[in-house]
């Protein structure tokens, strides 16, 4: 019987350490009920109850932080476009894309844009030893 409680006042013992630091290392914004300073001394005065009132009452949750969305978000809400701007800047967005996909690079040969690519292959170091 003597075990038992040895082993409650152990387990006693270590739910009010707990609780007294995670009362006094706890933002004092998350503190309900009354100030973070008294939550500590509550604590350390009912020692097993105090945890339990501490932990139920006293320890407010951390309210989840939702992500805005970017239309929520006043810094781009405040650079939106016209509907005239926006149709004005996807004309010159298309435009440029076009110019890209006309471009011809150095040893590229001037094709059909609906012809398949042939797949001929670039000869390589390889094959210049192969031949001599």
């Amino acid at each position: 019987m003597v075990r038992f409680v040895i082993i409650g006042i152990v387990i006693a013992v270590a739910f009010t350490l707990y609780a007294l630091v995670d009362a006094a290392m706890t933002d004092g914004s998350r503190a309900r009920g009354v100030s973070k300073p008294v939550w500590v001394v509550l604590v350390v005065l009912l020692p097993v109850i105090g945890g339990v009132l501490w932990f139920m009452i006293g320890k407010g949750a951390t309210p989840a932080k939702r992500p805005a969305a970017p239309d929520d978000d006043p810094r781009f809400a405040g650079t939106r476009m016209s509907s005239a701007d926006l149709d004005s800047h996807m004309r010159d967005l298309e435009q440029r894309l076009r110019e890209l996909d006309d471009e011809k690079f150095p040893g590229e040969e001037a094709s059909d844009p609906d012809a398949e690519p042939r797949g001929e292959e670039q000869p390589g170091p390889d094959d210049d030893a192969a031949q001599k």
